[in-house]
């Protein structure tokens, strides 16, 4: 699915809700935990509970990897059982050297055909590079996130001065101070365009989003971090929103177990078409 293709689905649907597949066999009703492929069984209900309220699925795979090839057999299974009008991420969060990403590129692009993969852009351009040779697929790459430890790292104060070209380039303005994370956002922007590239911001970093957008005001952004982690969905849409729309903003536990019990999916409705609704609104 391309840029143009998202954009209609949001405009149709009056929705920019990701539905996140975090598919935990712990945590999913007890009636669906002793069925021989119950991750699976799982991920179709809730996607068919979902889909007319959502435009994407993002698929964390580190709670499918942890099983096996089981898990990767029911990651492959709830791909291919999404609808081609959703747009497909998966959360899986590579870089590494580049003949090593071309791999993992590989996987998530055509092993695996999602529409999308995340990103760590830790390593630098070569790491991400390959990701960006795909045509028609986005790259996702980490900006600013949602967890506690974010501010170890993301929100250092860099400074570039005149007798120090050397600790910044010089795509940051000379004697302003400047976040770890603004830097990486505009360097990496240049790497690609907005057809192929976006960017993670946490919504518990929603009043950052302002900043961010005079960075990068034409990006897709994929905001995590409504619901269960208590993101503010009016402040990420007065925040971030641009004229395309330009978010995803993704809602995992609070919508798939919104009950645990046989009335799961009935749940899982109400809450997607909760967000759905207000989201209509801010559009």
């Amino acid at each position: 699915m391309n840029r143009l293709q998202l954009i209609g689905q949001i405009q149709q649907k009056k929705s920019f809700l990701c539905v996140g597949l975090d598919t935990d066999l712990a945590k999913i009703p007890k009636h669906l935990q002793q069925q021989p492929n119950a991750i699976f069984a799982f991920n179709k209900a809730i996607v068919d509970a979902t889909k007319d309220y959502c435009v994407a699925y993002k698929i964390n795979t580190a709670f499918y990897e942890s099983l096996g090839l089981k898990g990767w057999e029911a990651m492959e299974q709830t791909l291919h059982y999404i609808p081609k009008t959703h747009f497909t991420i998966a959360d899986a969060k590579r870089g590494d050297i580049g003949n090593t990403s071309a791999q993992y590129a590989k996987t998530f692009f055509e092993t695996l055909p999602f529409d999308a993969v995340t990103v760590a852009p830790y390593m630098g351009e070569d790491s991400v590079r390959p990701f960006l040779e795909y045509p028609g697929k986005f790259t996702i790459v980490l900006g600013l996130t949602s967890n506690a430890g974010a501010n170890d790292f993301q929100k250092l104060v860099v400074r570039h001065t005149h007798d120090d070209l050397s600790l910044v380039p010089s795509i940051i303005e000379p004697n302003r101070e400047t976040y770890l994370y603004e830097y990486l956002l505009k360097k990496i922007a240049g790497w690609g365009t907005p057809d192929n590239l976006m960017f993670v911001v946490g919504a518990t970093k929603a009043r950052d989003l302002a900043a961010i957008r005079d960075i990068i005001p034409n990006n897709f952004l994929l905001v995590p971090g409504v619901g269960a982690q208590g993101g503010s969905l009016q402040e990420v849409a007065k925040y971030g929103l641009n004229k395309d729309c330009g978010l995803l903003v993704n809602a995992s536990r609070a919508v798939i177990y919104a009950s645990q019990g046989e009335d799961f999916e009935a749940a899982a409705t109400a809450a997607a078409k909760e967000y759905s609704q207000e989201m209509a609104g801010y559009l």
